[in-house]
């Protein structure tokens, strides 16, 4: 089945449907949602989903640069999280995605990429008070592959779930699947819904697993030439060289 294109416009990502474009309106993520990214943390495993936002001016596409700005280079701190991104359409009979029953959840579900959440990990904790946002939210923090249409990717997570791998320099830092998923996908769809409209466009990152640098002994974090590359299976790989500004 082919893929949808995302490219960067001025003003944020957009994905390429067979008739016109489809913004990307929001970028929610969602943390801890690994058991074994949970227990690399020290972290008990969470009740309800963990969200926070991105910027939409964060989202950037395979084969462009992770740009780390000059407000990153002062401390060793820019991670890598390899995910398996939703994203959301629209309904077929143009209902709104809003307190939708987890069964029905995939009505809404236009298809998956591969993406990797940037984190620049002081911003993310110290300097900006613990509010994710910031951290997050750098220009290019946020590439994704080609969109993988729902109806051509096994239902995550599946029997096994799907393996995500996630390469540094050539060095796999992280291996796991989607079986590994605390809240599987309908069931954030669902959570993340109630109450709050998700749009087409919504661009939902479901979580990362362990192996990312910040856990490591030592710390490992992106450098000036490194270039990442995250797989996921049956829907697509995104890679990116690391350029400081």
């Amino acid at each position: 089945m082919n893929q949808l294109r995302v490219r960067v416009g001025r003003y944020g990502g957009e994905i390429e449907l067979v008739h016109g474009v489809l913004p990307v309106r929001q970028v929610l993520g969602i943390g801890l949602n690994y058991a074994g990214h949970a227990k690399e943390q020290g972290q008990a495993l969470p009740e309800r989903p963990v969200v926070f936002s991105k910027s939409v001016l964060a989202v950037s596409v395979s084969g462009a640069p992770i740009r780390v700005p000059k407000a990153c280079q002062d401390r060793a701190q820019v991670d890598f999280e390899g995910e398996l991104a939703v994203v959301i359409g629209e309904h077929p009979r143009d209902l709104p995605c809003r307190d939708v029953p987890r069964e029905r959840a995939g009505e809404w579900v236009l298809g998956y990429a591969a993406a990797n959440d940037v984190s620049a990990r002081w911003w993310q904790k110290q300097g900006s008070g613990g509010q994710f946002f910031r951290g997050k939210s750098f220009d290019t923090f946020c590439p994704l592959s080609a969109v993988r249409p729902a109806a051509g990717v096994p239902t995550p997570p599946g029997p096994g779930g799907l393996r995500i791998t996630t390469r540094l320099n050539g060095v796999v830092m992280q291996d796991s699947t989607t079986a590994d998923l605390i809240f599987d996908v309908p069931t954030l769809v669902a959570e993340l819904s109630r109450g709050l409209t998700l749009a087409p466009g919504t661009v939902i990152l479901t979580g990362t697993p362990s192996g990312v640098g910040m856990a490591r002994s030592p710390q490992v974090f992106l450098n000036h030439g490194d270039e990442v590359e995250v797989t996921v299976e049956g829907v697509g790989t995104v890679r990116n060289a690391v350029v400081f500004e």
